[in-house]
């Protein structure tokens, strides 16, 4: 049976990794979307009207009209139709909805219908609109939010006047983020040189890392960022006390640095580790592995990138402490720390290896929060 996707194109069984690059660039995936979570529940960061934890995928409310995802101790989503919607820890207003009330189920932010991409953590939410604008609110410390002060708000604010921001990444407190010509800039939180910027200087609005227009994908990390040129080259920069940055050492860097000289790297992510896809569908991780989170069947830091098993069906990947991934044939897998459910096995056993979660063959997207996971499915 085939599965639909936004954009017209219909992609049947199995997707090659050409198909999935496709989605991911496009932004497009299928039409009907089902939201999911599990894990840490005590601020209601799994939207199911409580505060109980689950150890297995609970369905989020009944709609289909999920889009993407992001979380953190809170959880916040799209729909289809642009709108957004928070839920969970908001001591910040790092919900955006004029408050500090911590909400257990899925609130709309406004009324807009013009949001495209968000990404949250360290307390703080960052937005982009469909025309290009940039938005903030929540924690300010170290100016994560852009506005050139340390301020909190807890209601969005523009960030500057720009309509050319393309993407943005954060789950601590600093913040990665590219524009439309492909440069690329950051703002926050300084210490370990994770802005890229050659000094360790907090910065409360955005600054350009050097001058290049080839950045294509980022990842901020916990203390470090990870980011993909046009080339397919891997670059990384910040803080690397478990080898996080993969250069073989346990060096801070200010200023981005190449690991290797290989031009197939897919798609990234991170923690305190830092976990790849590579064109060919293959999976590697590096970095801090105390819960086995880099899936490698140890718990033994490794400083360089490894592969995990020999697959070459990886698709999608997010990571903190413990992992999610999903592959070519919309399965979903998870290891490292399992304290709350968070890997969604129905247990709260830690693994050093890839699991699957359940039988489903639906799973679209899946994001790693600080404790809970919120997964988008097509059914």
């Amino acid at each position: 049976m085939a599965t639909t996707i936004t954009s017209g194109v219909q992609y049947s069984g199995i997707w090659t990794m050409n198909q999935v690059n496709a989605a991911l660039a496009a932004n497009t995936w299928p039409v009907i979307q089902y939201l999911y979570s599990w894990g840490l529940n005590n601020n209601g960061m799994l939207g199911l009207g409580n505060t109980t934890n689950y150890s297995s995928p609970k369905q989020v409310g009944a709609l289909t009209t999920w889009s993407k995802i992001a979380g953190s101790g809170s959880s916040t989503a799209i729909k289809t139709d642009g709108t957004l919607w928070v839920w969970g820890q908001n001591d910040y207003g790092q919900l955006g909805l004029g408050n500090v009330t911590v909400y257990s189920s899925p609130k709309q932010v406004g009324a807009l219908t013009t949001w495209s991409k968000i990404a949250s953590g360290g307390a703080c939410t960052i937005a982009i609109k469909t025309d290009g604008t940039l938005w903030a609110w929540g924690l300010n410390a170290y100016g994560r939010l852009g506005l050139g002060n340390t301020t909190y708000y807890s209601s969005p604010k523009q960030v500057g006047a720009l309509t050319a921001w393309s993407d943005i990444s954060t789950i601590s407190n600093f913040v990665i983020a590219t524009k439309t010509d492909g440069t690329l800039w950051s703002w926050g939180y300084n210490g370990t040189g994770q802005l890229g910027l050659g000094s360790t200087v907090n910065k409360s609005s955005p600054n350009q890392v050097g001058a290049l227009t080839t950045w294509s994908k980022i990842s901020g990390c916990l203390n470090h960022s990870v980011a993909i040129k046009t080339d397919g080259t891997l670059w990384v920069w910040g803080q690397s006390d478990y080898g996080q940055l993969g250069l073989g050492n346990t060096t801070y860097y200010s200023s981005p640095k190449q690991v290797g000289a290989l031009t197939n790297w897919f798609n990234m992510t991170g923690g305190e580790c830092t976990i790849a896809i590579k064109t060919d569908g293959t999976l590697w991780a590096w970095g801090r592995n105390t819960s086995g989170q880099l899936g490698l069947g140890s718990t033994v830091n490794k400083s360089s990138p490894n592969q995990v098993g020999a697959l070459t069906t990886w698709a999608t990947v997010s990571c903190t402490n413990f992992t999610l991934a999903t592959k070519t044939d919309s399965t979903l897998w998870s290891w490292g720390t399992n304290t709350y459910g968070q890997l969604g096995l129905g247990n709260t056993t830690s693994y050093s290896s890839p699991k699957q979660v359940g039988a489903l063959t639906t799973w679209v997207v899946v994001v790693a929060g600080s404790s809970h996971t919120i997964a988008i499915s097509k059914s």
